[in-house]
């Protein structure tokens, strides 16, 4: 992890493609604008925490016997 002090104005360049400014400083928020291409997914943290959780959830497999249940249904062709 690199660690760094900027000032409001300054900036932080990644990659040659994704342009970090930091736009304002009040107490302890820092307000942060960032510049990258379109296919570059950004999220907050507790956001992208909470896609990882839901995606783990939906991952976990079917409890036993919820197959059958399934099976069974008939499906009417109209």
């Amino acid at each position: 992890m690199l660690a760094l002090t900027r000032k409001a104005g300054e900036r932080i360049v990644i990659d040659d493609n994704i342009v970090i400014t930091i736009v304002d400083i009040k107490g302890e928020n820092i307000r942060l604008a960032i510049e990258a291409p379109k296919e570059i997914k950004i999220y907050r943290g507790e956001l992208y925490d909470a896609i990882v959780v839901e995606n783990r959830q939906a991952a976990v497999p079917a409890k036993d016997g919820i197959l059958d249940v399934l099976k069974d249904i008939k499906v009417r062709k109209p």
